[in-house]
Formats: C-alpha cells, structure tokens, sequence
C-alpha cells in the first residue's frame, strides 16, 4: 500500500502537510487527555489485539469502517465519516457512533468531530472553506444542519427547524440556498392526549408524508447569530412524500423524488423523479419509469439526468442506468445489455461524462460513459477493490472512493492520474493478523446454469484435509456477495477461519450482479431450484476434499434466514447445524405481517397467497418441520417490520411441539438487523458457539441458553481497575 501511494504522490505532484503534523496532534491529545474513551482502556484494548493471533469475537466488535467519503472541490482533502462500535461491557449500548475526520493526498488524518457523536450526510461548500454535515449535537431533541470551518474551528449549527428533525439536505451551487427535507412537528396536543390513555394507533393510516422546504442559507459570519434560532418554513405544494431531492447547476430546478405515501412498499415500488421549479414550486417534468427507484442527478449543463432504476416492476433490484433528457423528459436505457448491476454514479463537472460503479459477478468495476453511446470506458477494472459510492473533485482529476477488500472493510480510496491508493487505515490493528485465503468460485447446477459464491478457506488450510464448513446465506435474494471484505456480527468469515472452519457465500440465481435476466430466476419459485444451488454448492466443496460432508452448517439472515430454515426442514439431510436468523417460516402468514407486500408479491412471489395457497404452504419451512434432524437457532428482532416475529415464533412452536433441537432468541428494540453493539456481540456469540457444538464437539445436548456477560462484566471491570491504577 505504501508504494501505490508514493507513486500516488508523485502523480499529484504536491504536497498537502496539515498545520499540525499528526504524530505532533496525537501525542497532544494524549498529554492533555481529551480523547473519545479513557487512554487506559485504549491502550489495554490495543495491546489485547496486538497480540492476538487471530480474529477474535472481542476485537470484531471494535471494527471500524468509513460510512461515507466526500472529496474536497479542489480535490486536496477528503472529508469522511467513520463508524465507531460503542464499547461492549463500558459505554451504553447503542448504535455505532458516526465520527468526522479529513484526510489529504498524503494520508494524514485529522479529526473534527468526535467523540460521542452521529454525523451524517456531509456536502462540501462550492468554495471548500466549509463542510455541512446533519447531527443531534449537544443533547438536542431534534436533527440540525451543521457547519465546521475546514481551517479550524468548533461545529455551528447552521439551520435548525422547530420541533422537528431535518432528515435530508441539498446545497445548491452558489451556497445560497438549502433545500431541506422534514416531517411537520407533532402537534403537541398529541403528547398530553398519550399520557391521558388515548393511545389507540390506526395502522398504516396515520401517515406523515415527509415535506420539502427552501431557505436561505447565510454566509458562516452569520451562522453565529441566527444558527440557534429555529425556523418554520412553508413547505413547498408537492403531492405525496419527498424522499430526496437536488438542485440544477444553474439553481433554478430542483430535482425532487416522491412517493405516494411514507411506505416502505411505496418507497420501493411507487417513487417517481420530477423537476420541479425553483421560483413557481411547480413540477416541470416528471420522469416515467417502472419498479424500483434509486438516485438521480443533473449532468454538468442541466441538459441530462441520470437514473438508477429497475427494468421494469418485476425487476428485483436497483442496478439499470437511465438518461433523461431534462426538458422533453424521455427516459432511455443508457446501458441495454449490461449483464451487471449499477451501484453508484456520479456527473463529471466539466464535461458531459459519468463515473460509474457496477458489479459484475463477485467484483466491481469503475468505468466511465457519455450519452449517445453505450460503451463504456473501464476506470478500475476487476480485483482492485470492491467499490460502493464515489466522489469527484470540480477538476474531474480527483476521485474519492469508499471500497473494501477482502483484507479491510470500508475504506477511503483516491483515484488520480490513473493510479488509485487507499488514504485511511481504520483498523491498523487487522493488519496484524493472519487472514484466510479467500477466493471466488464457478460451478454448473443441476441443470446447467451457472452459480457461485466466494469460498474464505481455514486459516491454516492444508490441502487434503477435510474441514467443517459453514455456508452463509445472503439476504434479498435481490443482493449478491462480493469477493471483498466478509466479516461482521453475523457473517462469520475471518472469525470462522480463524477457528479452522471453512465459510462459502452462495450467489445462488436469483442473485444480483449478472443482469437482470439472471435477477429473475427465482421468482414464482420460492425455495426451488434457487436452495438446490445450496446443496450443489455444498456438494461440490465436499467432492473437491474440502468440507466434511457430515458437519456442514447453514446460517443467514432474512430470505438467507429463509434458507437456512429449509436448510434445517426440507434439506436437513444436508445440514447438520441451522441458525436462522429474522427468516421466514411461513408464507402465507409472512404476506399478512410484512411492511412490503407489493414488493414481495410483484419481485418475488408473481402471485397471491389466495391463488395457491397449498404451493405457498408446501414451499414453507413449517410444513416440513416434522422431519427435521437439524439443530435449529432461531434469532430475531422483535421489532422487525420486515419479516414479523412471528415468523421466527412459528417456526419455534412446530419445531418444539414435534420433539425437534430448536432455541428461539429474541431481541427487544432490534429491528430487520441487529443495530446495537450488545445485541451484535450477543448474537455473533451464540452463532460460532451453536455451530461449534453441532460441527466440532458433536453434541446433542443444546448449549447453555444463556451466555457469560455477567462474568465477562466482572472480568472487564477488574481489568480497566488495573490498569487504571498503573497509568496513575
């Protein structure tokens, strides 16, 4: 990494030194001991990694990653968020904290907002003087926009809206203007009549839509006065909910998407684009396009706008690349017979250019693309990085990138005279240890097609042995995985490996990144031939002396945990562990409980419960549950608006009430994902430890239903004692 950025550097040919050298700062802030958590506890943490040999449970809760990446106008820095895990058994528990921080050419990081602290959505001024950014500061009710002077300074709240949070902002070209997106405040009637008992909730009728609002936005020297005063603006005549929103080059349009209602399922499968004028308020033009709905953005002129979209309705997912043209509002498919997935774009500022990201199977590429044609140029072809969101300097030379790699997570990567370098290190600990050999395989199923997956071998693989082998589903099934980084809570990877298991990701059909052809070949087929991929897979890992056919485990979450519970019911012969995690159990109640049923039955099903109800019921896991021989894991959130809890409470009571190896965990305020660290750490805890005791130890005994936090409390609070007394 070191020689790509040397060679970096002498590409940029300048050198970008911050006013205060890093090393010089770090030592300051320990000296004077303002620091995000105590300097003790670091410094145990730190010497704890250091010397562990291999990923552990313990140091995977400290994972860091950079959440979003924002190159500077002049493309000399890169503002970055960075999110922070909150300590298990120390800080209370609660989602990660979002950290700012910029870094320059060099690599040299500096931070500006810390601590305990959610930053979100940052923009750069036109001028680079300035970096917005959205956060509840100093124990606010409400979401501000903030503003931070790059040169130095404290945080000022720049626009605060009364009684309400600002979820989504655009700044328009000359910083004049703001278009903010919130949801009227609560009328505060509404709080008085709750503690009198009138509590009574009218589902999916009493809908808020969210509105869009334009204000001025004043200069940094009056920010001091007016930034804490909260304003009331009228919100604009818009029908419907306002979910995102740009403004034209020129600032005279706004580029505003709605939906019928706040609705997850309207979100996904009703949006719409429109221009709408800055001076009347009035839509202009409405774009026509079908299915679901990503972002959409001005060309340099105004003359074009792009669009992430779909197909068409029965497309699963976001990944087809659209140009409009602004005034007659004709849509075009920019990239006809791309066999892969769009993720991200962006114009360039001087010219009629766009900077993509796509998959393509298990990578991602960088290209570029001007209207008129469909051929593409490749920027960063295949291997280098997994990319998801990119970023352009006003010159179009410099490209911030937020990738991973099978060796980190998220990162800050730069892009410059045709050289890319990654800036930050997140986790310089990671760097430490040995990681798996990883790597991206292709087979035919059954009846020919092609599927596949990526294979992290055991940490200390030799070739010839067999090895338990545990294969992690992914969710949608309208999402792929990529060869890049693995490892979290509830994806086992380098921490599996590292305990001599082998981990497989299936891209089974269905999966995205190979077209939308291929998208679409499990739908109307629920737990088809899309979960025979799964044994094919399987089988081919055991055929090639790989995987112990006999300690083989299935896990996964959502439509992965729908495969690992027919992995324990209908394929249990295959399994011998299963944890499923907010999966689905029956399909026919699954319709009647779920926040997108449109979706499910337009990119899923293709049909309706009513229309076959004994398909629907065969192709559950419940109504094979009676042969299961699968140990079964059950976890999920109980506020999941997704797949309902019931679900995984179904799937409990047949399993239990016919004598099966069944545990039901639930996690209060967790939703569609556990977001908390306990509930992360909790779960990644008991997902090894239910695979160790079916695929290691051979047990038929489950394992303890309860896990040793109250001892590691204990253990953790001695420890920080200790150490406290020696840095007296």
């Amino acid at each position: 990494m070191k020689k790509k950025l040397n060679n970096l550097k002498k590409a940029i040919k300048v050198k970008l030194p911050f006013n205060i050298n890093l090393l010089l700062m770090t030592k300051l802030i320990l000296v004077i001991g303002v620091v995000n958590y105590s300097v003790a506890m670091a410094e145990e943490t730190k010497n704890t990694k250091a010397t562990s040999n291999s990923v552990t449970a313990e140091n995977l809760a400290t994972l860091q990653s950079i959440s979003q990446a924002q190159v500077s106008p002049s493309g000399e820095f890169v503002a970055f968020t960075r999110s922070v895990p909150r300590e298990i058994y120390v800080e209370k528990d609660g989602k990660n904290w979002s950290e700012l921080y910029l870094v320059n050419n060099q690599g040299e990081e500096r931070a500006f907002v810390t601590g305990k602290v959610n930053i979100k959505n940052i923009q750069w001024s036109k001028d680079g003087t300035l970096i917005y950014f959205l956060a509840k500061m100093h124990e606010e009710k409400f979401t501000a926009l903030y503003q931070i002077a790059v040169d130095g300074g404290q945080a000022q709240k720049a626009i605060t809206l009364t009684d309400t949070n600002i979820n989504q902002y655009a700044v328009s070209s000359d910083n004049k203007k703001v278009a903010l997106l919130a949801k009227p405040a609560k009328d505060k009637a509404d709080k008085k009549l709750k503690t009198l008992g009138f509590k009574a909730e009218v589902y999916e009728e009493e809908l808020t839509n969210q509105l869009l609002y334009v204000t001025e936005l004043h200069s940094s020297e009056k920010v001091t006065t007016l930034g804490n005063n909260a304003i009331i603006p009228e919100p604009w005549p818009i029908k419907g909910s306002v979910s995102n929103v740009h403004f034209s080059p020129n600032g005279e349009d706004l580029l505003v998407k709605t939906q019928p209602t706040p609705l997850v399922d309207d979100k996904y499968m009703k949006s719409q684009w429109h221009i709408v004028d800055l001076a009347s308020q009035q839509i202009k033009t409405s774009f026509t396009t079908l299915g679901k709905l990503g972002n959409a953005e001005f060309s340099y002129d105004g003359k074009y706008v792009a669009i992430l979209g779909a197909k068409d309705q029965h497309d699963p997912a976001l990944g087809r690349l659209y140009i409009a043209n602004a005034n007659s509002g004709i849509v075009a498919n920019w990239l006809p017979n791309f066999n892969g997935h769009v993720r991200d774009f962006e114009w360039a500022n001087s010219r009629n250019e766009l900077i993509f990201i796509a998959d393509i199977g298990s990578q991602s590429i960088i290209g570029n693309l001007k209207p008129g044609s469909s051929d593409y140029t490749t920027v960063v072809d295949v291997g280098a990085f997994i990319a998801s969101n990119i970023s352009i300097s006003d010159s179009d030379k410099t490209v911030a990138i937020r990738a991973n790699t099978a060796l980190h997570p998220n990162e800050v990567f730069i892009l410059r005279g045709g050289q890319h370098a990654r800036l930050t290190d997140s986790n310089a600990w990671l760097t430490a240890l040995p990681l798996g050999k990883q790597e991206s395989i292709t087979i035919k199923a059954r009846d020919g097609i092609e599927i596949g997956g990526v294979l992290v071998y055991p940490l200390n693989y030799k070739e010839g042995q067999r090895y338990p082998l545990i294969i992690s589903v992914h969710g949608g099934p309208e999402s792929h995985v990529k060869d890049g980084w693995l490892t979290s809570y509830a994806s086992p990877g380098q921490l599996a490996a590292a305990q001599n298991y082998a981990v497989f990701y299936p891209n089974y059909r269905g999966s995205t990144g190979q077209g939308v052809n291929y998208s679409m070949l499990g739908q109307n087929d629920y737990a088809g031939k899309e979960f025979d991929d799964l044994v094919d897979l399987k089988n081919h890992l055991v055929n090639i002396g790989l995987a112990d056919d006999k300690k083989v485990g299935i896990t996964g979450g959502s439509y992965g945990g729908y495969a690992a519970a027919w992995g324990a019911t209908k394929l249990t012969k295959h399994f011998a562990a299963s944890v499923m995690f907010v999966g689905i159990s029956n399909l026919v109640s699954k319709f009647g409980t779920t926040d997108i049923p449109n979706e499910m039955h337009l990119v899923h099903a293709r049909s309706y419960p009513w229309e076959k109800w004994q398909w629907y019921l065969e192709r559950s896991p419940i109504y094979w549950a009676q042969q299961s021989q699968t140990p079964l894991l059950i976890m999920h959130g109980k506020a999941d608006p997704r797949v309902h809890p019931a679900q995984s409470m179904e799937m409990y009571r047949y399993m239990k009430a016919q004598g099966k190896t069944v545990r039901l965990v639930n996690y209060p305020g967790e939703s569609h994902g556990n977001k908390n660290a306990a509930a992360r750490y909790d779960y990644n805890l008991r997902l090894m430890r239910w695979m160790d005791n079916y695929l290691k130890h051979d047990n038929k005994p489950m394992p303890a239903h309860d896990l040793p936090h109250a001892d590691n409390l204990k253990t953790h609070a001695k420890s920080s004692a200790s150490v406290a007394t020696q840095n007296k």
